[in-house]
């Protein structure tokens, strides 16, 4: 994502004449440079102009619209912009807009304002009118309010980059399906046409021949390369014998096998199901791991829909480097006082949630019927984090959200050899899984420790699905209230 770029535009009219308008010019880029030497912001801004005319706005729209390193667009009202010249413009813009709130100075001088520092200064009025367009377009614009060099400003403006970064990913996004879904399961079901449509994910099934011949045609250097960076980076003690070694090997290749497909194909994501095996010594445990650590998303038993928002969230994290994973809800410790979930998956957790050095080991695996699969193990850090689900409910989709907190693990599990993380839900886990449940949200998700609520609203609102949140705030009955006045909407 590192050459792709925000548009920085500011609205106003010929009505003020050339001196006031050079002006304006000059805060914007002013604000443009400051923002882009200070305010820590994952894209660069590149400022574009004083949109002064309904025939300037409407070509930078277009061409912001077909430039592809331009994803997504900031503008302001330094003046007054009226906002029929933006119509025929917003009415082609399918990027992400965010409409800046700002004023160039902050404090009134009281001693010394006049009427040309009234008439230079009209955010206050300008940008409501470019408000009322907005509302009256029902478009799903982003408003960030308050002084521009303001930390808290620039954050949330950091925020909706990163939304948008997952929304120029989620555009083109290609996931491999190795096997189909877990045969009888629900949830990892859903119209893939219509996802397609939403969202631009390609999603495509493969069979295990497909991938054969890439992992038969891995080069024994390949797997021994992989196997010395296993060794460089992860706890090896506990592989002693020739078999584990052996089962370690396995894995890389199945790893160097699937990127090589992956890459060859233009995937950035994929999925597996432990019913469809043939031709495969193991389960795919280390191997998906490593992949999802490089960046790749991954769903399992078919679930392309958790798969994607992995790719897509791992994209958004871009740079902070807590970890994001695939995830499973997988058992409760129903303590009233102190409820938790216990979260890993039969071997698929990405190793960038460990608190600390990851180890690889070898056990057997008692579904799916293979031979003792290698994989990661370790306990996730503690931290704030979210647990995310995406569905598919027929007619739309909806993207569910659950604040949580890491915690350590009170006691060793030393017969549970898989990398888990324990976590305790807001507002509770009782109160959190029937809102939950009451949405319909899946048994996978997306972990992160990266992203924040604020990172997957912004997501939703931009490509246009409902989003749900359950937080310290949650309460079951107007839980249940806003899903069925979220139904009125979202059908129309």
């Amino acid at each position: 994502m590192r050459k792709q770029k925000i548009w920085f535009a500011t609205g106003s009219q010929h009505l003020y004449g050339d001196e006031t308008l050079k002006k304006v010019e000059e805060n914007s880029r002013s604000i443009v440079q400051w923002m882009n030497e200070n305010a820590a912001l994952p894209l660069e801004i590149e400022y574009m102009k004083v949109l002064k005319t309904s025939e300037d706005i409407f070509k930078l729209l277009k061409n912001a619209e077909h430039d592809n390193d331009c994803i997504g667009l900031m503008v302001w009202m330094h003046t007054f912009s009226p906002a029929k010249m933006w119509i025929r413009g917003l009415k082609q813009l399918k990027k992400p807009l965010l409409h800046l709130h700002t004023q160039y100075n902050r404090d009134i001088p009281w001693g010394t304002i006049d009427m040309d520092f009234m008439n230079l200064n009209q955010s206050a009025h300008g940008d409501r009118e470019f408000g009322f367009i907005q509302a009256r377009m029902e478009l799903n614009t982003k408003i960030v309010a308050g002084h521009w060099r303001d930390h808290s400003v620039t954050e949330e403006i950091g925020v909706w980059m990163r939304a948008a970064m997952g929304y120029y990913e989620s555009s083109g996004l290609k996931i491999a399906r190795f096997g189909d879904n877990m045969r009888e399961v629900a949830v990892t079901e859903g119209d893939k046409i219509e996802a397609q449509i939403k969202f631009g994910w390609s999603v495509n099934g493969y069979g295990l021949g497909d991938l054969a011949g890439y992992l038969d045609s891995v080069p024994k250097a390949d797997i021994d390369t992989l196997i010395e960076e296993y060794h460089s980076r992860y706890d090896m003690s506990e592989i002693q014998s020739e078999d584990d070694l052996l089962s370690v090997k396995e894995q890389a290749g199945i790893e160097a096998g699937i990127e090589n497909f992956l890459s060859d194909g233009g995937f950035k994501a994929f999925t597996t199901t432990f019913e469809n095996l043939y031709g495969i010594k193991q389960l795919p445990g280390l191997a998906v791991q490593r992949l999802m650590e490089k960046g790749y998303g991954f769903g399992a038993e078919g679930d392309w829909k958790t798969a994607a928002m992995v790719r897509i969230m791992k994209v958004m994290a871009e740079g902070i480097g807590k970890g994001t994973s695939f995830m499973e809800d997988y058992t409760y410790h129903l303590d009233p006082e102190n409820g938790l979930v216990l979260g890993a998956h039969m071997l698929e957790v990405c190793p960038t949630l460990a608190e600390k050095r990851p180890a690889v080991e070898v056990h057997p695996l008692s579904i799916g019927g293979k031979k003792a699969p290698a994989r990661l193990v370790f306990e996730g850090k503690p931290g704030s984090a979210i647990n995310a689900s995406i569905i598919d409910l027929g007619t739309r989709f909806r993207l569910i959200i659950n604040l949580v907190d890491s915690v350590k693990m009170p006691e060793k599990t030393p017969n549970l050899p898989v990398a888990r993380v324990l976590w305790k839900p807001a507002p509770s886990l009782p109160e959190a899984a029937k809102a939950w449940i009451t949405a319909g949200g899946a048994h996978h998700t997306c972990f992160s420790y990266d992203l924040t609520v604020d990172h997957l609203t912004d997501w939703a609102e931009i490509a246009g699905i409902e989003v749900v949140v359950i937080d310290n705030r949650t309460d079951l009955r107007g839980f249940k209230n806003t899903l069925r006045i979220n139904s009125v909407y979202w059908e129309r």
